[in-house]
């Protein structure tokens, strides 16, 4: 997910038999400035000697953006005639044949217009990539195929184009391009996203303050997941990259378990994270009906709370449970307070300091929770 612009080779070259990379410019909404900014980058490449054109543009009849486009080449579009009416769609191979080292797509989830070759201008996106020219190409959050339940519980509008998720697993870049909601209010506010007759429909429907707050979140959250599992299958032996907070709570036989597990299902809340908890068993030792019960409450508590319950079997607690936190990718732990007698606490080392030992250098926080004796 790192770019650099040196991906694409000097204008001097013969088209190598690779795929093309694929760069996307995702948004939470309307308006946050894809475009803009595609544009921006295409003129700084274009600088740089690259063969840049515009493939396809929707200005919306935004200023500044239409302004920015001044400069770069456009690959005319083609006319459609549908139901008697000439519409333009993007040509895709009039793009193939002039065979520029980059293409501008906007609008990644667009539909192309019946009659068209292909039915989504993904399609033809992929078609560009296949002969090995680069794109640069824009989309909004709430078109994404596997977030199209959550975008219509949150706003209350169905997003009829989608694109299936693997287009951003794919793509070599994926650049959230983000503003407060309160910038994006404003640029309603002052014309600058849609005619002057749309605007208050929109703050009341759309762009809703909650709903722009529930977006920004998800297209952050979105990328964050693509990133870090890119960074976690990429070359970094040994290293794990955690975007994402992830609490494992250890519960034992002692009853003050459910107390921790409602306080780690809380921490879990607040961040955001998932939540984990583990129970290490004794091998050499039955669990008495009372305390099989018990852990059988903490796990159904652990997955009414959305959690993951682990039930390991060891000798050595802290042990397992450091290995359960590098397995799992723990970014915060949750113990309960020490309940061995004073004096046993003065003879060996506790469960607490051997944990902290185990954990030191792993960017992991140790949360000990006192709770009722």
């Amino acid at each position: 997910m790192i770019h650099s612009h040196n991906t694409f080779p000097n204008s001097s070259y013969i088209r190598p038999h690779r795929r093309g990379k694929h760069k996307i410019f995702i948004g939470m909404a309307p308006g946050v400035g894809k475009t803009y900014k595609m544009l921006e980058e295409a003129h700084q490449l274009k600088e740089d000697g690259i063969d840049v054109v515009i493939g396809m543009l929707e200005t919306h009849g935004r200023q500044e953006t239409a302004m920015k486009a001044a400069g770069l080449e456009v690959v005319p579009r083609k006319a459609f005639i549908h139901q008697n009416i000439t519409l333009p769609e993007m040509d895709t191979d009039a793009i193939l044949q002039r065979s520029p080292q980059l293409v501008l797509v906007d609008e990644l989830a667009h539909t192309n217009i019946p009659g068209s070759l292909r039915q989504k201008r993904y399609q033809d996106v992929e078609v560009i990539l296949a002969a090995g020219i680069d794109v640069y190409s824009t989309v909004n959050i709430q078109h994404l195929e596997s977030l199209n339940d959550l975008v219509a519980r949150i706003t209350g509008v169905v997003v009829r184009e989608r694109i299936p998720d693997y287009l951003l697993d794919e793509a070599d870049a994926v650049v959230v391009i983000d503003v407060t909601p309160e910038t994006l209010e404003e640029r309603l506010r002052e014309g600058k996203i849609y005619a002057p007759e749309k605007i208050e429909q929109s703050l009341k429907n759309f762009f809703q303050h909650r709903n722009l707050i529930a977006l920004r979140e998800l297209a952050l959250r979105e990328v964050a997941d693509t990133v870090e599992e890119e960074a976690n299958t990429s070359n970094f032996v040994g290293q794990h990259c955690n975007i994402h907070e992830r609490v494992l709570v250890c519960v034992s036989t002692y009853p003050d378990s459910v107390q921790l597990l409602r306080r780690g299902a809380r921490i879990a809340n607040y961040m955001n994270a998932q939540l984990y908890a583990v129970f290490v068993a004794n091998p050499e030792r039955f669990l008495t009906k009372e305390e099989s019960l018990h852990i059988d409450t903490c796990k159904k508590l652990c997955q009414e709370f959305g959690g993951e319950f682990l039930h390991v079997k060891s000798q050595n607690i802290a042990k397992e449970i450091a290995q359960v936190a590098a397995d799992y990718h723990i970014t915060q732990i949750i113990i309960g307070e020490s309940q061995q007698p004073q004096w046993k606490r003065f003879f060996t080392r506790s469960f607490t300091q051997q944990l902290i030992d185990l954990i030191r250098d792993k960017n992991i926080d140790l949360h000990i929770i006192s709770t009722k004796k």
